[in-house]
């Protein structure tokens, strides 16, 4: 049976994710006592954890969770946490997950700072460990994160590329992390090079999945409230509601919409506007299908495993990417 909730998704790990937690406090300590308050900080503002869940529960439905996957775990979240930091600072956004982010409370300069000790910490921690393959894997999803964000500021200057760029884009920056975290737990879990890549696939085909559903927000949908946020479109961002929309209607249309987010992204009004002439032209429709599209192939590799707990865990997992509220 598949688990629904994030507690029974954990289950198989539950253990095992207090441990990594007690380890990832550890790694982020410093005797530099502003960089050690900024850190408490961090960790007090923790989401939800689920790029250490999908790395734990990838290396528990191939043996026990070892040494290798509690680094695996803890240099990806320390990889996540430092682009999180950074993209804040890119984005001039004062706030993440509810709280205030780290450029809003101490200012550009220590949030890139905290940024780079992040990253510095995760991969000494690798290298600690002498997961070789692990870093290559890991510094693989760096690259390919920081070259989807840039073909993203390079291609919205236009506004007008393609589903297949804009897919491009979100398996770069997004969709490679999560596949890093199920390669490297379903390698410290002792998969076989064939075992791994499956897994590696699944995870791409999962972050694809959750990119897509964090550009629904953007129009309302699936949120409990059901009022869209614009926030992509108040930040310039073609996604793919938009790019399916622009598509569909006339080039009349075509123009006002294009002209909304390049010179009315602020305009509350113009906004509504234009994600309602989203909607109207099937764009949510069919962001979901693609979205829902992903998660089956998702799905239809992990069937290829044996059915264990950890493996319907996955599957528990990847189901709340696409049905989460938030």
């Amino acid at each position: 049976m598949v688990p629904r909730s994030l507690a029974e998704i954990r289950r198989p790990v539950a253990a095992e994710m207090q441990a990594f937690e007690q380890r990832f406090r550890e790694a982020m300590r410093s005797k530099v006592a502003l960089l050690d308050r900024v850190m408490h900080y961090i960790v007090k503002s923790k989401g939800k954890q689920v790029r250490p869940l999908f790395t734990l529960l990838s290396a528990r439905q191939f043996g026990p969770v070892n040494e290798a996957g509690y680094t695996a775990a803890s240099l990806i979240e320390l990889l996540h946490t430092a682009t999180l930091v950074h993209d804040d600072v890119v984005d001039d956004s004062n706030m993440r997950r509810g709280f205030f982010s780290i450029n809003a409370l101490w200012k550009n300069k220590v949030a890139v700072l905290v940024g780079d000790y992040l990253l510095s910490k995760g991969l000494l921690l690798a290298v600690e460990q002498q997961q070789f393959g692990l870093l290559q894997t890991v510094s693989t999803a760096v690259r390919e994160m920081s070259e989807g964000e840039l073909l993203q500021m390079e291609k919205a200057r236009g506004l007008n590329f393609s589903e297949e760029v804009y897919f491009e884009i979100i398996r770069k920056k997004t969709a490679s992390l999560i596949a890093a975290c199920c390669a490297s737990g379903a390698q410290a879990g002792g998969a076989n090079p064939a075992e791994v890549e499956l897994m590696h696939r699944f995870g791409t085909h999962a972050g694809m999945a959750f990119q897509i559903k964090d550009d629904l927000f953007d129009y309302g949908a699936g949120q409990d409230t059901g009022k869209p946020t614009g926030i992509d479109i108040k930040e310039g961002k073609l996604t793919l509601p938009l790019i399916f929309a622009l598509r569909q209607v006339e080039a009349k249309d075509r123009q006002w919409m294009v002209r909304t987010v390049k010179h009315q992204s602020h305009n509350n009004q113009a906004v509504r506007r234009l994600v309602a002439k989203v909607v109207e032209a099937g764009g949510i429709a069919h962001a979901r299908g693609c979205m829902y599209a992903e998660r089956d192939s998702a799905l239809a590799l992990l069937h290829q495993l044996p059915p264990t707990e950890a493996r319907h865990a996955l599957e528990g997992l990847l189901e709340m990417t696409v049905e989460r509220n938030k």
